[in-house]
């Protein structure tokens, strides 16, 4: 996809992200609609995958895990809107029975997800068992993980990050959504992480930084990054965010981390976002 066409989906995303959320006056859209330009790039132009064949063997295919399974909205649109199951299926976000859990769900068999997440710090563990897995295998393809930065205070995501290193586990991109803000207020205030470039620059990983608003940069990013895969490193990328991108009132603030907006803020979101793919 060019630039003018990332930027239609991931509005769209960013609408049903909200009309979602609304809808059921539950669910979490300040990170989601954070990260909405990453996971339409990530969907859309960077990934090699099939979704209309989905198994979870993922057989030649990238991998993509969302360890802050909290963030689900953005993931079910930009799964629904690849193809992976009807975008009418949005609609029953967080209802009785629907696949669309509040966290990403196996045992409803959702197509284009691969594990249970919402339990903060294991999908970068579950991740690099997948890159060792298709390193067993012969298997040049890549996996892809999305971290929240509050997330990094669990300590099982350091002893994977270890772990990846002391391995040379090389087919792997973990991206941190670095948007300084977690449920209860700032990073720094809860548990300050510190310089997390140099952190992870310890730990043996590559680290790249970038915005996660320019798909410019973004792009640029990845292409870097694609080219030193296979050099005997992880690769880390700190993608710095707006919680709440793209809703004015949303912005700066942690406080939209997990509040649903009611009918008149709903409307003021999607008055400035303009509907490009047409809603669900």
């Amino acid at each position: 996809m060019n630039k003018q066409e990332l930027i239609e989906v991931s509005t769209q995303v960013r609408r049903d992200i909200v009309r979602m959320v609304s809808s059921v006056k539950s669910g979490h859209p300040g990170g989601s609609l954070g990260c909405a330009d990453f996971l339409t790039f990530l969907y859309f132009d960077c990934m090699t995958h099939n979704s209309k064949a989905f198994d979870m063997n993922a057989k030649n295919e990238d991998v993509f895990f969302l360890s802050n399974g909290h963030i689900s909205p953005v993931w079910y649109s930009v799964l629904a809107r690849s193809g992976y199951f009807p975008i009418s299926e949005l609609s029953t976000f967080r209802k009785i029975s629907s696949r669309l859990q509040g966290h990403p769900s196996t045992d409803k068999n959702l197509p284009g997800i691969r594990m249970a997440s919402g339990s903060l710090g294991q999908g970068l563990s579950v991740a690099l068992g997948t890159a060792e897995t298709k390193k067993l295998n012969n298997d040049p393809s890549i996996i892809y993980s999305l971290h929240g930065d509050g997330e990094l205070q669990e300590g099982q995501i350091w002893e994977a990050a270890m772990y990846a290193a002391a391995k040379g586990i090389d087919n792997i991109v973990a991206t941190i959504d670095y948007n300084g803000r977690q449920i209860d207020g700032d990073v720094d205030d809860v548990l300050s992480l510190g310089d997390l470039r140099q952190k992870w620059q310890a730990f043996g990983w590559e680290v790249y930084e970038m915005d996660g608003h320019d798909f410019d940069n973004i792009k640029e990013t990845f292409t870097t990054v694609k080219a030193e895969l296979g050099k005997g490193k992880p690769i880390l990328v700190l993608m710095k965010t707006e919680m709440g991108q793209g809703v004015d009132f949303m912005m700066g603030s942690h406080k939209w981390h997990g509040v649903a907006p009611n009918e008149e803020q709903l409307q003021s979101a999607l008055n400035q976002l303009t509907e490009t793919l047409g809603d669900y």
